[in-house]
């Protein structure tokens, strides 16, 4: 039990030095492109790490086999997470997240499926992703396959109608393997979601879509790695398409950044990532 105990342990460990390698990497690719999304990244990367390197499965030699999960970031605009977990799992030398967002690079600020190895579909117009999901996991359904879809919005995203649309027909064809996961950091470009649009009950509204919820902290790698872990053993068992809600801390792991709009889509000064750094390194170590 023991021997169980510090395997899972090393495990989590290893998990938080990925998530907390991929923060440092995805604040150089906003400072170096002087754009990008840091904020929404940071509060991420949690999830994103938890599914690449331990629930979804993926082979970097072949990004493309039938067989593989799909995964969707329909807030399409936080690729620096994306992009960083990627090259951690191993689809792309970590040299080529320099050329984030620069007119000469292949890196786009929003999710490339065509330009970069790894990426499942192209996103970055909200709301769009979660449709692209339920088309994937319709298709697989159809097809008899047994891959897992997993997709990531953002709770400001959400506030568009076509993710409600999706939801409806997601619900309607039993997708019991797709995942839909609400990255709930409260904040949008505007400002508090609650002030701009407030959304909540969120987990009694895609309830009454017909999904089955499951909420976490978005933070908390034991957590998620327990959860996607009971989901996937329960989904022939629910025969509905899930929903987890992830409470999270946008700019996570930067004191300035952390719960602050302003952050949601800027580049840090030279003396601010100074600051990041520092503060972000004591977890990467």
């Amino acid at each position: 039990m023991g021997k169980v105990n510090r395997m899972e342990q090393a495990k989590v460990q290893n998990l938080a030095l990925t998530a907390a390698r991929s923060r440092l990497l995805a604040l150089d690719m906003v400072y170096g492109a002087a754009s990008g999304h840091i904020g929404g990244s940071l509060s991420s990367l949690g999830i994103l790490t938890t599914l690449y390197f331990h629930v979804m499965r993926v082979n970097p030699d072949a990004p493309q086999a039938p067989e593989r999960d799909r995964f969707v970031l329909s807030k399409g605009h936080c690729t620096p997470a994306l992009y960083s977990t990627l090259a951690q799992r191993g689809f792309f030398p970590l040299e080529e997240l320099k050329q984030f967002r620069r007119i000469e690079g292949h890196m786009s600020g929003h999710a490339e499926m065509r330009h970069v190895k790894g990426v499942d579909m192209s996103t970055g117009s909200l709301g769009q992703g979660i449709s692209a999901a339920v088309g994937m996991a319709l298709a697989g359904k159809a097809d008899g396959r047994d891959y897992r879809v997993y997709a990531l919005l953002g709770d400001g995203e959400i506030e568009e109608g076509q993710v409600w649309e999706a939801a409806m027909s997601a619900a309607k064809y039993h997708l019991d393997h797709l995942c839909a996961i609400v990255d709930v950091n409260g904040l949008q470009i505007d400002g508090s979601t609650a002030d701009v649009m407030p959304s909540e009950p969120l987990d009694a509204k895609f309830a009454a879509f017909g999904w089955d919820v499951q909420r976490v902290c978005g933070h908390d790698i034991p957590a998620l790695i327990e959860l996607f872990g009971r989901i996937k053993a329960e989904a022939a068992d629910t025969a509905r398409p899930v929903c987890v809600i992830a409470r999270t801390v946008k700019g996570k792991g930067v004191s300035f950044m952390e719960n602050q709009a302003g952050w949601h889509g800027k580049a840090p000064k030279p003396e601010e990532l100074e600051k990041a750094l520092a503060e972000l390194s004591a977890d990467a170590e």
